[in-house]
């Protein structure tokens, strides 16, 4: 791959944006720097995610999906935004961004600071009930299953994957959790493969684009076809694109710039640029 002058590609996008409401769409190379893995790039991790056909089939698809979840979790949890995530929220602040939509369900971006954030296919952070509805936060989760299977604390060293969990060689003898109101299912509050994004969800998401002016992807390949369609509106629209990522992406061709470098790298550039030509907010996004 040649090289880019960081440079000049930020001194295009200033150009792009300067003066513009522009709504984020983030994926996972954001948070790699982060010590998240990504699905896909030269660091990806191959491996098959877990479907909601899988979730629901069976106990082992389950005692897989939670057990590997929880081994993955403590370091899942500890992880922290790095300087991508970090300009993002300041460049909302300086008024530049109107808001992220992130495909993410690490919770980075509120993290670093980013006030409107649409997490499109959910938290890890927050498990719910598939009978009762009841919610509850992922360390109450994570307490059940340690009581529940105390011989885990002695599996560790597994690699983390890209959704914060590992990939267990067993489950024998693993027991899942359940909801402590209803004794029902429980499921993450995330959008598995083969779900769709709730649609309150989307329209916030179109929302937030509908008051912008540009929009910037960061940080993804838009393999997911939620993200595209977030791209498309914009196209339709004629709204400038630019696209900050190391792999090519599906819609490349869409992009007034297209910056293959990382996100920590471009992002913080990117927002000492626009915050010092951006003396007061731009306006405030519609709800």
């Amino acid at each position: 791959m040649e090289s880019v002058d960081i440079d000049e590609q930020v001194a295009r996008a200033v150009d792009l944006l300067a003066d513009r409401r522009t709504a984020v769409l983030t994926g996972a190379g954001i948070s790699a720097d982060s010590g998240i893995p990504t699905y896909r790039g030269a660091a990806g991790v191959p491996r098959r995610p877990m479907t909601v056909q899988d979730f629901l089939s069976g106990d082992a698809a389950r005692r897989r999906y939670w057990m590997g979840g929880h081994l993955g979790w403590r370091r899942f949890s500890a992880v922290h935004p790095n300087a991508g995530h970090r300009a993002l929220a300041e460049l909302e602040r300086a008024g530049a961004v109107t808001g992220v939509m992130t495909q993410n369900v690490d919770g980075l971006h509120l993290q670093a600071g980013s006030q409107r954030v649409i997490e499109l296919h959910g938290t890890g952070r927050r498990v719910y009930c598939l009978q009762c509805g009841q919610v509850f936060d992922r360390e109450s989760v994570a307490a059940q299953i340690d009581a529940r299977n105390p011989w885990l604390a002695a599996a560790d060293d597994i690699p983390l994957g890209p959704d914060g969990d590992v990939v267990p060689e067993a489950t024998d003898g693993f027991l899942v959790p359940v909801c402590t109101v209803c004794g029902g299912m429980l499921k993450p509050d995330v959008v598995f493969f083969g779900e769709t994004i709730p649609l309150s969800r989307f329209r916030t998401a179109e929302s937030l684009l509908r008051a912008s002016d540009a929009l910037l992807i960061a940080g993804t390949s838009l393999v997911v076809n939620s993200g595209v369609r977030f791209a498309e509106r914009a196209r339709r629209r004629d709204l400038p694109i630019v696209i900050v990522n190391h792999e090519p992406t599906r819609v490349d061709t869409w992009a007034a710039l297209t910056i293959a470098a990382g996100t920590s790298e471009v992002l913080p550039a990117l927002a000492r640029a626009l915050t010092s030509s951006t003396p007061t907010a731009l306006g405030r996004v519609e709800e």
